[in-house]
């Protein structure tokens, strides 16, 4: 691999204008077709074979009002001005002439008032009016959203609130913009410091924003064949940016240290792009190899977005090593390290092989081991009590008109009522099936938590019936996923004692299976990455306990990481800092995915860290020195990357969208764990207390394994004429 990468990288820092045009050429296509076909995110977060799906199936084949897709639903929910009620005659007034504002849209299909529904809480002073559409909820116009938004503003200019609920989503996801921008300066920022060098810290971002731009317009354009859910794009750019920063920063910082050992500019190019290029290739792999393994958990809509990301990961690794060191062959000597002012005709200089850091680990390696391990012990605490879930309106902000309809709904009628259990029976034939239907309905109205239960209303065949349950809890209890459980468990006896099938549905329910179907593909998946680590690593480092040491910090940082999630996100601690508007549980698909993009990115900082320890024992045979050595050469560009990973992530944390914004600190918080406590800290410092053993591989598995020279090896002991014959 490195000898392949060292041509690669001076065929391209000759050929640098015709791969630099290339690269914008593929960029300009890709954006001109990606924007002439536009974004289709309405992939559902969705899990084909669980029971409340079938459900659903059932539901809706039985239910159909008619031929035709079900039509997304807008509730207007009103509340009467202080001392009124909605039977008040100027309230039903302003009601009626909202709703007949919104009824202009031809894009209705029916409008039912609370007062024809009935849907008026105890009290009379809240209720709600159904709009139903003709087209789904996804496909429900801007134009029609906006109507039915100035119409509630003009009630609520008269005096009476009103605020909006149901299934058409009236606040876009936030894709793009200024997460990105503020990610970018701050990446910019960091590597300005880092290379004390403008022209030197604008080229990783300008490779990464070709790698993004290509990644993600590639990613839009599939969107038009395959169902994908609006966070395949959002990780896809989170993703892209970060990596392909950090990738660029590793080239260009180990190009900048050969100028310095006294390499000529092509030289230093093939050997940045053979050396570190080879490790960017195989911590690329890594990611790629992750967030592809997501397709093992056989949730699509997990697998679409694991393969999106990985895509973008793809194209940021062959952006680095192709598109960089062309950038490099431009370059030349003006990104030489200032304080370094050698000239290619000087000979080598002895660099000093340790640091301040450096020296303070191998001092005392093992107290300084055990404190990080109990750091991120201790801080992986609340992980214990883990609660997954799907936000929904409730955990906006209260500055979003659906929050305040939510909470609206619970004040009138229950917390409950923001998320209905649809419970359909099937009885096995129709004879008394009525009658059967209404005990069944009796039986489950008494369950636990059961705030109110309909009667049993039956299809046109009369041989399935649908019951509404409102529980006395909100969706995200874990009182009501206990319900949940309990009328299935009770269907059990049902099914043998009446003959009638009991099925559970409704958006919660199917919110509860897919939480769950997720925490149990995670062990699967985790077994899976664990050992896929553990054979990589051993192929590149030729090691046994290295590995191992590996993997031990990846899952030291992956529960450190839910733990902190939980911490926040879950307890509500550090919720304002944070700007989270309520505490509840973590989004479903936040651990394994976490789980995957950690895997990827802790074993980039491994190998790059590693990788130049490995580097120096193969030359020194002193393991302490190589610790040192890599530390001192590595260390800086390890911590750089990792601080621009951070400001990456950490630029979502703020948007208003709480299932991005827990994204982002997880995230970020993952890789301030990972990068800073774990692999500048505990690795060496057990890389010390271990030696030489570190190193250790018995001769029947080093007969056994590949050899993959990620540290160039092949390179330093090709002659000097076979690389002159290259150049």
């Amino acid at each position: 691999m490195a000898a392949f990468l060292y041509k690669l990288g001076i065929l391209a820092a000759q050929n640098r204008k015709k791969v630099l045009s290339g690269s914008l050429a593929v960029l300009i296509i890709a954006v001109s077709v990606g924007l002439g076909m536009g974004v289709h995110l309405n992939g559902e977060m969705t899990i084909p074979g669980t029971k409340s799906e079938e459900a659903m199936k059932v539901l809706k084949e039985e239910f159909s009002q008619g031929e035709g897709t079900e039509g997304g639903t807008i509730q207007v929910i009103f509340k009467a001005p202080d001392g009124q009620t909605l039977e008040s005659e100027s309230t039903q007034k302003m009601i009626a002439k909202t709703l007949k504002s919104i009824s202009k849209d031809s894009e209705i299909a029916s409008i039912v008032s609370p007062y024809e529904a009935g849907t008026i809480s105890y009290k009379k002073e809240i209720g709600y009016a159904v709009i139903t559409y003709k087209s789904e909820a996804l496909q429900v116009t801007d134009a029609s959203k906006e109507l039915v938004l100035e119409s509630v503003e003009k009630a609520r200019k008269e005096g009476l609130q009103a605020e909006l609920g149901g299934s058409v989503e009236l606040s876009g996801l936030e894709i793009g913009g200024i997460s990105e921008i503020i990610g970018i300066i701050a990446a910019f920022m960091i590597l300005a410091i880092t290379f004390t060098s403008l022209l030197a810290a604008g080229l990783p971002i300008l490779t990464a924003v070709i790698g993004l731009g290509i990644g993600v317009m590639s990613v839009i354009i599939a969107s038009n064949f395959i169902e994908m859910a609006s966070f395949s794009l959002i990780l896809a750019i989170m993703l892209g940016l970060a990596v392909g920063i950090d990738y660029g920063l590793f080239i260009i910082s180990r190009y900048r240290q050969n100028l310095v050992e006294g390499k000529g500019v092509e030289e230093s190019i093939a050997h940045a792009n053979a050396t570190a290029g080879s490790a960017v290739i195989f911590a690329g792999l890594t990611v790629i190899i992750a967030l592809a393994g997501l397709s093992v958990t056989g949730i699509p809509f997990i697998t679409v977005m694991g393969v999106a990301g990985a895509f973008t990961v793809l194209v940021a690794v062959i952006i680095s090593v192709l598109v960089v060191p062309a950038l490099l062959g431009f370059a030349g000597e003006r990104i030489r390290p200032k304080s370094k002012t050698a000239s290619i005709q000087d000979p080598p200089k002895v660099i000093e092989q340790s640091n301040r850091w450096g020296r303070t680990i191998t001092k005392y390696p093992l107290p300084i081991a055990l404190a990080g391990i109990l750091l991120l012990g201790a801080i992986s605490l609340p992980a214990l009590h883990l609660q997954t879930g799907l936000p929904d309106k409730g955990s906006k902000s209260i500055e979003t008109t659906e929050r305040r309809g939510y909470d609206l709904i619970a004040e009138g009628f229950g917390p409950g009522m923001n998320g209905p259990l649809a419970i359909i029976l099937k009885a096995e034939s129709i004879d008394d099936a009525q009658e059967t239907f209404a005990k069944v309905g009796k039986n489950l109205s008494e369950l636990p938590n059961v705030a109110m239960a309909t009667p049993p209303v039956s299809n046109a065949t009369g041989k399935v019936a649908m019951v509404t349950i409102i529980p006395g809890t909100d969706p995200k209890s874990e009182k009501t996923t206990e319900l949940v459980h309990s009328i299935r468990d009770k269907a059990a006896t049902i099914k043998q004692q009446d003959q009638v099938e009991v099925m559970v549905t409704g958006a919660t329910a199917v919110n509860i299976d897919i939480s769950e179907k997720l925490n149990e593909a995670l062990p699967r998946f985790a077994v899976l990455i664990v050992g896929l680590a553990l054979i990589l690593l051993m192929m590149v480092f030729r090691s046994v306990l290295v590995p191992i040491k590996a993997v031990l910090g990846y899952l030291l940082t992956l529960t450190a990481t839910l733990g902190f999630v939980v911490f926040v996100v879950q307890d509500g601690n550090l919720a304002k800092f944070f700007d989270i508007p309520a505490a509840g549980p973590v989004l479903n698909f936040l651990p394994i995915l976490t789980a995957g993009i950690l895997f990827g990115l802790a074993m980039d900082y491994e190998v790059f860290l590693v990788s130049r320890m490995r580097e120096e024992f193969n030359h020194s045979g002193n393991a302490k020195n190589a610790v040192l050595s890599g530390l001192k050469n590595s260390g800086s560009v390890v911590t750089a990357a990792g601080l621009i990973m951070i400001a990456v992530f950490a630029s979502f944390i703020f948007v208003e969208d709480v299932m991005i914004k827990s994204m982002g600190l997880a995230l970020a918080f993952g890789i301030l764990f990972d990068a800073f406590i774990v692999r500048l800290t505990i690795v060496p410092a057990v890389m010390t207390l271990m030696g030489r053993s570190a190193w250790y591989l018995p001769k029947w598995l080093g007969r056994i394994l590949p050899n993959i020279d990620v540290e160039g090896e092949s390179i330093e002991k090709e002659p000097k004429s076979k690389k002159e014959i290259a150049s």
